[in-house]
């Protein structure tokens, strides 16, 4: 059997521990229940914990541990896989109030990259990005928090809008309830897919979720402070449904239009169509969300003419077709 170490510490989402220890310690066994057959576990869990207490999550539940990170390190941990759960307490309070927890899980960024040793769930990448596992890598978190992140680990290739992203040896999921996700895909990387594919069956967990960009918002790219680029902003999220050109956001900045895609890119992380485009895609969801506007008559009131061209991008960023969206999101 493959063992499985859930870090517990104050302020947790309990169910991101709870639930992502149900999924492990019943992957072989609810499904052979099911079908009136023997149980073959394939994975043991322990909840650790700063000196093996207690921890009280967010919610006000207090739970268990099964003993203490403090008495492994990185080489001799007797497990196959360590799992960081969501910080759901405010960040910073957090990752203060955890400092030997951070200098512990320093311990595993020089692991053999063969296979997962660690994996977060939503805002537990930044305790992983704390203790420096993930510089230099790609990760995700929770979208809400993106920003966030990115200011306190410029180092780190954040993608938000991916569910999961598997660097090396760390993995990281997205947010809220991604542990469902992460739980499956984990259990089919040492498990195999004929037991994860059984493990979602029996817990009606849809496992072909990629992405959680359907479910996020615009994230404003201004931790920046560029002046300029950020008045340029503000004339951009009021006008943005009219036509514009690279010419003419270079004349309102004042600069050449090679400058403006080299400070734009360099404050936003994005080119000034780019960030047009995500402009445009936000306030095509609201409508969607919000209204009863046919696709056509949403594509022009962004500042598209063309509906097919419209749906491709929606979908680019989104993931999902405007009509999809509307039905899974609209009121």
């Amino acid at each position: 059997m493959y063992n499985v170490a859930v870090i517990g510490f104050d302020g947790a989402l309990a169910s991101a521990i709870t639930g992502v220890i149900d999924l492990f310690r019943l992957a072989g066994v609810t499904w052979a229940r099911i079908n009136d057959t023997p149980p073959e576990q394939e994975f043991t869990t322990r909840l650790l914990t700063d000196g093996g207490k207690p921890c009280r999550c967010i919610n006000g539940i207090t739970l268990l541990a099964d003993g203490d990170w403090r008495d492994y390190s990185a080489g001799d941990l007797q497990s196959d896989l360590v799992i960081v759960p969501t910080i759901g307490a405010p960040m910073a309070q957090v990752l203060a109030a955890n400092p030997d927890l951070v200098q512990w899980l320093s311990g595993f960024r020089d692991a053999a990259s063969g296979q997962v040793r660690v994996a977060s769930n939503c805002t537990g990448a930044f305790l992983l990005a704390e203790a420096g596992l993930l510089e230099g890598r790609q990760a995700t978190t929770h979208w809400g928090f993106s920003n966030q992140f990115r200011q306190r680990f410029p180092g780190v290739e954040l993608q938000p809008d991916k569910l999961i992203t598997v660097d090396g040896h760390v993995a990281c999921a997205g947010g809220g309830m991604a542990w469902w996700d992460l739980g499956v895909y984990l259990v089919e990387r040492f498990a195999g897919a004929r037991v994860a594919r059984e493990l979602a069956k029996a817990f009606v967990i849809d496992a072909g979720r990629t992405s959680q960009a359907p479910y996020g918002a615009l994230q404003a790219r201004r931790y920046h402070s560029d002046t300029a680029i950020l008045k340029l902003q503000d004339w951009l999220d009021a006008n943005y449904t009219k036509p514009v050109t690279l010419q003419q956001l270079a004349a309102l900045a004042g600069l050449t239009e090679r400058s403006l895609i080299r400070r734009f890119r360099a404050a936003t992380g994005d080119t000034p169509t780019g960030y047009l485009q995500v402009l445009r895609i936000e306030a095509a969801r609201q409508h969607l969300e919000n209204s009863r506007a046919a696709v056509e008559e949403v594509t022009r009131l962004v500042g598209y003419e063309d509906v097919s061209s419209f749906s491709r991008l929606f979908r680019k960023h989104t993931g999902l077709a405007p009509g999809i969206y509307r039905a899974r999101f609209g009121r």
